[in-house]
């Protein structure tokens, strides 16, 4: 069960990676030039890579949360005053 939890995330991963470059390919945010007249920066794409991390973040801790949460517990049980 966990080898196929795992091969979703990272079948997850992968699209998501692809879409973003989609995506920057779509805006041209593959261009390394520098910004001028009407530019603000790209905050979209900082906005993009913030909200997919937040995802990932919450994506591993619904998978591994249990078993950080078993660890976390057997570690301070072993802890003696």
């Amino acid at each position: 069960m966990a080898e196929r939890a795992l091969a979703l995330l990272l079948a997850g991963q992968q699209a998501a990676g692809l879409w973003l470059a989609r995506l920057g390919r779509r805006l041209g945010l593959y261009r390394l030039l520098p910004a001028t007249g009407r530019a603000r920066g790209d905050v979209p794409g900082w906005v993009l890579i913030t909200l997919m991390s937040a995802v990932l973040v919450a994506g591993l801790l619904a998978i591994a949360g249990p078993a950080l949460q078993k660890m976390f517990n057997e570690a301070m049980d072993q802890v003696h005053p």
